[in-house]
């Protein structure tokens, strides 16, 4: 392992909405404006696509896990492409011993893995969450399309869709800090 663990950063699928915003934060995380960080993407419009074809073709929330699981993967691929400092690793092995800002693509976790259910309760930020923990990260960090609310538990949140059913329990086993952000409290880039 590389020194401290590093910081976890989920970037919502929403953001792919906002391009000028994705780039700024991709840019100022590849410059090291969360120091040593892995980046865990949404899926963006690859997941809506998912959720959309389980309504018209009903297959089971485990294979709509699994296609979601590539639709991170898929959007992993598309950041890293708009910031090539950014290399993609496929393991939480790789993830710990990376000494730079990397991209996560969660592929591994297609076989399964006992402690995260197969159902839309889990999404990527869950998946972010579970990665810190594993990673023993000491933050993991939200970036979302809407600033959190003032006072919101995390049941507001789930309440609200800021974040998925699943979230809560997997917060009360991660021992860091659980941050929330906003376009109003966006990333910077590190000071030169």
């Amino acid at each position: 392992m590389t020194g401290a663990p590093p910081t976890i950063v989920k970037l919502g699928g929403s953001l792919v909405s906002d391009a000028a915003r994705l780039g700024r934060l991709l840019g100022a995380l590849a410059d090291g404006g969360e120091g040593r960080c892995v980046v865990v993407p949404g899926g963006g419009p690859f997941a809506d696509a998912v959720r959309q074809a389980q309504g018209r073709l009903g297959f089971s929330d485990a294979l709509a896990h699994r296609l979601a699981l590539d639709a991170m993967g898929r959007m992993a691929e598309v950041l890293s492409e708009g910031e090539p400092r950014l290399a993609i690793v496929r393991s939480v092995r790789e993830a710990r011993s990376a000494e730079a800002p990397v991209i996560w693509d969660p592929v591994a976790l297609k076989d399964g893995h006992a402690s995260i259910p197969e159902t839309w309760d889990v999404t990527s930020d869950t998946l972010a969450l579970w990665l810190a923990t594993e990673l023993g990260a000491p933050r993991c960090i939200l970036v979302k399309s809407i600033d959190r609310p003032a006072g919101a538990s995390l049941s507001d949140l789930v309440r609200m869709g800021v974040v998925d059913a699943a979230f809560p329990a997997f917060a009360a086993s991660y021992a860091g800090e659980i941050v929330i952000r906003g376009p109003g409290a966006d990333i910077v880039r590190a000071a030169a």
